[in-house]
């Protein structure tokens, strides 16, 4: 008799040391595993480095998940529409619509930018307005826009929570955190990051893997000559790899305006008729060009530079020759610019299968 009760109270001093131990002992919670960003040679040589969010550094996990977001139309109300509806691979992930339509069929009065080399957008303002001041806070917006998924987050993070997969794929790159509105947003921004565009033939020849041809040559010198293109103010040159200031412009596309651009940003009539300078990188993937994709082809811009500059209060003083309609280019001129600028464009981008629909 004795004997069992020894035998149950060393067994039960067991169970509590055991508990005790079990109760003090760290749970083991993976953790995402860090993705740097492959930075091009011809953009570690000549800017600096990007600029990634301190509470939403790069990781696989993150980026796989951003990635699959991107292209689900999960986000949209009647699931139909994926950011990648009216951001295409293809076309520079931009679209060859002038104006992209929502789930409504309802269109908008500018046309969807083109997405790449994000990480590099110092001034973290985005849109064509300027309305938004970082990637993360620029996803949000689509999502409720009447206009363009016209859903709510609400609805959104409910669908993601019984999904099969996301809410594991959610644990994964951000874990034991809930699922909500900024965890998808930092998980497409992570994806967006990743849109890397550096190998045109233009990007090989300043690394000495390829030679312009005489055309392209000229082009590139009408372009940096202030007196014939006078491109460079507001697009770069060959030591700014990104093709744009960042910077928002008065181009001298109205004399009037039915769509004030920053103006309604930021409230001050001076900035009015002013839109963000896109990159010239991959022009030959995503027309139509300008903020309301009004130039349908690559000539169409160049004769607007050259002989279409419309006069207004707030015109860029880099429109010098605005009283005369333009730079008066040489119909010559005209061509090798145009040869000049199509070798910017990245064929390897458009094709890249990590950036494709997964």
């Amino acid at each position: 008799m004795l004997t069992g009760k020894l035998t149950y109270l060393c067994l039960f001093f067991v169970v509590i040391l055991q508990s005790c131990s079990d109760e003090n002992t760290p749970v083991y919670i993976p953790q995402p595993t860090p993705q740097a960003l492959e930075i091009p040679q011809v953009f570690a040589e000549n800017i600096l480095a990007p600029i990634i969010p301190a509470n939403n550094p790069q990781t696989v996990e993150g980026v796989s998940l951003g990635k699959k977001l991107f292209f689900d139309p999960i986000l949209s109300a009647n699931n139909t529409q994926a950011c990648a509806s009216c951001h295409k691979p293809e076309n520079a992930f931009t679209d060859i619509a002038q104006f992209s339509q929502g789930i409504d069929g309802i269109s908008g009065i500018r046309n969807s930018m083109p997405l790449f080399n994000l990480a590099w957008n110092y001034d973290q303002n985005f849109f064509w307005d300027g309305r938004v001041f970082s990637l993360e806070h620029q996803a949000l917006e689509p999502v409720t826009n009447p206009i363009e998924m016209h859903n709510t987050w609400e609805t959104v993070i409910s669908r993601l929570q019984e999904h099969a997969e996301y809410p594991s794929l959610f644990n994964a790159a951000f874990p034991q955190q809930p699922i909500t509105k900024e965890l998808v947003t930092r998980a497409i921004a992570q994806f967006e990051r990743t849109l890397i565009s550096a190998n045109s033939k233009f990007d090989k020849y300043l690394l000495g893997q390829a030679e312009l041809t005489p055309q392209e040559q000229n082009g590139l010198n009408v372009f940096m000559d202030e007196e014939r293109g006078d491109c460079f103010h507001c697009h770069g040159n060959p030591n700014n790899p990104l093709w744009t200031d960042n910077i928002f412009h008065n181009n001298g596309l109205d004399a009037t305006f039915s769509d004030n651009g920053l103006g309604d940003v930021t409230g001050d009539p001076a900035d009015n008729g002013k839109f963000r300078s896109p990159s010239l990188r991959n022009l030959a993937y995503s027309a139509p060009y300008m903020h309301d994709g009004r130039f349908a082809t690559l000539d169409e811009v160049i004769n607007h530079y050259s002989e279409g500059l419309q006069n207004s209060p707030t015109i860029d003083p880099l429109m010098k020759k605005v009283n005369q309609g333009g730079v008066q280019l040489s119909p010559q001129d005209k061509a090798d610019l145009k040869a000049f600028l199509l070798a910017l464009s990245d064929p390897s981008f458009i094709n890249n299968p990590a950036f494709s629909i997964p």
